[in-house]
């Protein structure tokens, strides 16, 4: 029964698994953390408390031996004797879906550590210089919120910006009410917009979640604190589950705190 199962989980691998969890485990005195993303076919065994119990199991895994990628994390042995991969495998042979680790994240900071995770679909770490753990939390769920995809500015890699300087030219150029203005302004409205994008697109540029008056930018400075680092983790949705607007319910959440 046991090589039955297994030749059973190797022939369900290539099945697409667009459900999922995500585990996060943090240890706050050395500033680390972990993400993970399991992914599975269904919701209904994302809700099992073994499959549950495998996902803490891999973050905590990860926490502690820190591996380079997702091989070395599946070789790296669970308290029961089993590897990641062996336990995932038994899983698959167990619940009849295909089961596998897609993703995980590590961060590292020597300030507060701010951790945060909405039901099962979005998680989020955020590591600061300075500040306190209110702060790093309250960052946390904002990254769980909104997404930004970067801290600041700086981090932009200069080529995506490029692109996206060019595509507002293109766009004020075909503008009609923008046809005959002098070159010098056409670039103050590039940068302007160039700017817009940048501050929806970053962390610091983002207004805080739970006051949309102040910028992120002035939520750290407020806080004597500097962002650090973020990592942000989010379900897939089902293929033919009914669409849900995930970051919607965070914010909700977050202002009803």
């Amino acid at each position: 029964m046991r090589k039955s199962g297994l030749a059973k989980a190797d022939r369900k691998a290539g099945r697409v698994a667009a459900e999922g969890v995500i585990a996060i485990e943090a240890r706050r005195r050395r500033s680390l953390g972990c993400s993970r993303r399991g992914q599975l076919e269904t919701d209904f065994v994302a809700r099992e408390a073994d499959f549950r119990s495998f996902a803490a199991a891999v973050a905590r895994a990860a926490l502690a031996a820190r591996p380079a990628d997702l091989t070395a994390l599946a070789a790296i042995r669970l308290p029961s004797g089993q590897t990641i991969e062996e336990t995932r495998r038994a899983l698959v042979a167990r619940f009849g879906e295909n089961i596998g680790v897609r993703r995980f994240e590590l961060i590292q900071s020597d300030g507060p550590l701010g951790s945060y995770l909405h039901g099962t679909r979005i998680g989020a770490l955020v590591a600061l210089s300075g500040g306190d753990d209110v702060l790093a939390r309250d960052l946390a769920m904002h990254v769980a919120a909104i997404n930004p995809q970067f801290v600041t500015a700086e981090d932009v890699p200069a080529d995506q910006v490029t692109k996206e300087r060019e595509i507002f030219l293109a766009q004020i150029a075909a503008d009609p009410k923008a046809q005959g203005k002098p070159a010098e302004i056409v670039e103050k409205m590039v940068e302007g917009k160039v700017r817009k994008y940048l501050g929806e697109i970053t962390l610091t540029g983002q207004p805080f979640v739970k006051d949309d008056k102040l910028a992120v930018s002035e939520v750290l400075k407020r806080g004597k604190a500097r962002s650090a680092a973020l990592r942000a983790l989010r379900g897939r949705r089902g293929i033919e589950k009914k669409q849900e607007n995930f970051a919607a319910e965070v914010m909700a959440q977050v202002r009803g705190t």
